[in-house]
């Protein structure tokens, strides 16, 4: 059972933007008065006064500028809503033109299962009216079995490709030089010994590093400007009755998300370090997006320049830590244009330089994270609240819009089985969300904090302070937490 411990002292009670200050002037005048009390008045008052107390006022000057630099302004209204609420009847949004997109799965050959159950899943929850192409990557040639049984896991009209990647865009930088891959692999054999997640698993370096950069630069993509990621062994638990493809086009948004979270920090310390030299060497300025990946230290401002000036992990040049929050890029839907385009290459080509996909485990999802919320306003990053998706133990599944929009007479979803029961203000089209306990439907404090730019309605200081945050896709079975 948990406790909230309060101090004592009056200064616990006033509001957080006054209540660092407040310490450190009592611990002045606590300091001032012992030193008077022995006697010694002389000299080290001099120097007290003389040193702390314009520092102290320095810092009261520096910190509200601080703070003002690091905000993340509110919009006049929320910038970004679902696409549609409830259900809409498939064979009209179907009828519609569709985009130049295509459905992409990285998987092996041993992954034919689930491959299977996810192709299944999409199919029948969304690609059966849309037959939008699937594309099946690999870094070895596929199987007969495979490719005969993907081939006939998806709807008539639906295309199924199956690419092998082409050399150079797997494994190692070409550049480098075999004394380099030598040690890059010893750095991997040294973070599986500190218990870094996949951190010895070459296999699994590259794949970071693939998805991070090289992807896009595929021959078989480039025929498409959009494309959706998906995963063997995922769920998608709503019906999906409007094209998001074209919806996002018609929106202007570039990249769409389902679930944000905490990136594990031994993973990689000097990411956000990294990607802020970048920043800084191109002069990009800071945004409100940028600012939403900030924990803001409330340290004086020599303090906070040391954290930037040693490197102190996950600290950016000025001395604000990220908050870790990053967008789970097992489920995207983003425009390719975006990803091979100059910008972003190049920031995939500084990243790659300077080696930190094998030195650490820097993943594809705080890559595409920092790279979006550095690159893109607010207005052009899309939270698709309104689509269930569940891999591993983590999930998003949101309440269902009310039944008069669950078209319970349509011919397309008669066969959808049962739903969960609609919610107050659910917008999600006959979800069924999982009520297994081991399971878990993601807080959304990461969503809060990587939304903001694009929230007028946010959680109140209060309910923050209080580490009390809405989920934001409105479970019934877990409306708050």
């Amino acid at each position: 059972m948990g406790y909230h411990h309060r101090t004592s002292s009056r200064l616990g009670t006033l509001p957080l933007a006054f209540d660092l200050p407040a310490r450190v002037g009592q611990i002045f005048m606590l300091q001032f008065r012992r030193l008077r009390r022995s006697g010694r008045n002389g000299r080290r008052i001099k120097l007290l006064l003389k040193f702390a107390l314009p520092l102290l006022v320095l810092y009261l000057i520096d910190l509200p500028i601080h703070l003002y630099r690091t905000r993340v302004a509110r919009p006049h209204q929320d910038l970004d809503q679902p696409f549609a609420t409830g259900c809409l009847d498939p064979s009209v949004t179907a009828a519609q033109p569709r985009e130049n997109a295509t459905f992409v799965m990285l998987a092996r050959n041993s992954e034919i299962e689930g491959a299977k159950a996810t192709v299944a899943n999409i199919e029948r929850q969304f690609n059966r009216w849309f037959h939008y192409p699937i594309m099946f990557l690999n870094d070895a040639p596929w199987s007969e079995e495979f490719k005969d049984v993907l081939s006939r896991a998806v709807s008539n009209g639906t295309e199924v490709r199956f690419e092998v990647i082409e050399k150079g865009k797997w494994g190692f930088p070409e550049e480098m030089n075999e004394k380099e891959k030598t040690k890059a692999r010893l750095q991997m054999k040294k973070q599986g010994e500190r218990g870094v997640g996949y951190g010895d698993m070459e296999s699994y370096h590259h794949m970071c590093r693939f998805y991070s950069g090289e992807f896009y630069n595929l021959e078989a993509l480039r025929p498409y400007k959009w494309y959706w990621r998906l995963e063997p062994s995922v769920r998608y638990s709503c019906a999906l009755t409007y094209d998001p493809f074209a919806e996002m086009a018609r929106h202007d948004k570039v990249y769409g998300w389902t679930i944000a979270l905490w990136e594990v920090g031994d993973t990689c310390p000097s990411l956000f370090k990294t990607t802020d030299d970048y920043r800084i060497e191109k002069g990009i300025p800071r945004t409100p997006t940028w600012n939403a990946l900030l924990q803001v230290m409330w340290f004086p401002a020599p303090v906070r320049w040391f954290l930037g000036l040693f490197r102190v992990r996950e600290h950016d040049n000025s001395g604000n830590k990220w908050n870790m929050c990053h967008y789970w890029s097992n489920f995207e839907i983003a425009n390719l244009d975006f990803f091979r385009g100059r910008e972003y290459q190049d920031y995939f080509r500084y990243l790659d330089s300077k080696g930190g996909f094998y030195s650490e485990r820097w993943g594809d999802a705080p890559v595409h994270t920092l790279a979006v919320h550095m690159l893109l306003p607010p207005e052009k990053i899309h939270h698709f609240s309104d689509i269930g998706y569940e891999h591993d133990t983590l999930w998003q599944c949101p309440g269902n819009a009310p039944m008069d929009q669950q078209l319970l007479g349509n011919k397309a979803l008669r066969d959808m089985g049962r739903m969960t029961l609609p919610s107050e203000g659910g917008t999600g089209c006959r979800c069924k969300c999982q009520e297994n306990k081991r399971r878990r439907n993601i807080n959304s404090q990461c969503t809060s904090e990587l939304t903001r730019p694009v929230a007028f309605h946010r959680p109140s200081w209060w309910e923050r302070h209080n580490g009390v945050y809405h989920y934001a896709v409105n479970n019934p079975n877990n409306p708050r937490k």
